[in-house]
């Protein structure tokens, strides 16, 4: 089961969950508006708005017209938070949510999570419990980042930059702050 999102978003973490009757009783207004939370207004305002379910299925919301996706994310799921990303970053978060043995964007992603998020773990990205992480309000740069040759940090951190998944092919840049 495909079982978040990334960034995830990260997808982080990314806007997967099981629709239960609950979720699927709420609107289709109060799921864009959790979509459009992620991102800043010049990206939002034109940005296609997404459901992907734990298929991998997408439901378009909203069309767009500036080439960004908004993804809805689930109310208290972890790993399920809402993002906001250009064609590259979502080509990766749909290879992360596939689970393939790696991202096939071959250029840089960016990916925004303004309202924050919650992962379970900032080194394995398939990891489905534990002790979650939280992660403020950050941008992504979705691109293998290696600790070694960037000198950035791996650890989960509060502000500033480190990388996520460090050590894998999903590794990441995690910016926490709004741009």
């Amino acid at each position: 089961m495909v079982r978040r999102f990334v960034f995830a978003a990260v997808a982080a973490a990314f806007c997967l969950a099981s629709v239960q009757p609950a979720r699927a009783a709420e609107s289709s207004a109060s799921k864009i508006a959790r979509a459009l939370s992620a991102g800043p207004p010049s990206v939002t305002a034109h940005a296609k708005v997404v459901w992907i379910d734990d298929d991998g299925k997408i439901t378009t919301l909203r069309p767009g017209s500036n080439g960004w996706t908004c993804g809805v994310g689930t109310k208290d799921e972890v790993g399920a938070d809402p993002f906001c990303t250009d064609a590259a970053g979502m080509q990766w978060t749909m290879d992360w949510m596939m689970h393939k043995p790696h991202p096939t964007n071959t250029k840089p992603g960016i990916m925004y999570m303004f309202a924050g998020g919650r992962d379970w773990s900032a080194t394995d990205p398939w990891a489905t419990k534990g002790t979650p992480i939280v992660e403020p309000p950050h941008w992504m740069l979705i691109y293998p980042f290696d600790p070694k040759s960037s000198g950035l940090p791996t650890g989960v951190k509060m502000t500033g930059t480190w990388i996520m998944w460090s050590g894998t092919p999903y590794a990441h840049l995690m910016i926490n702050q709004k741009p």
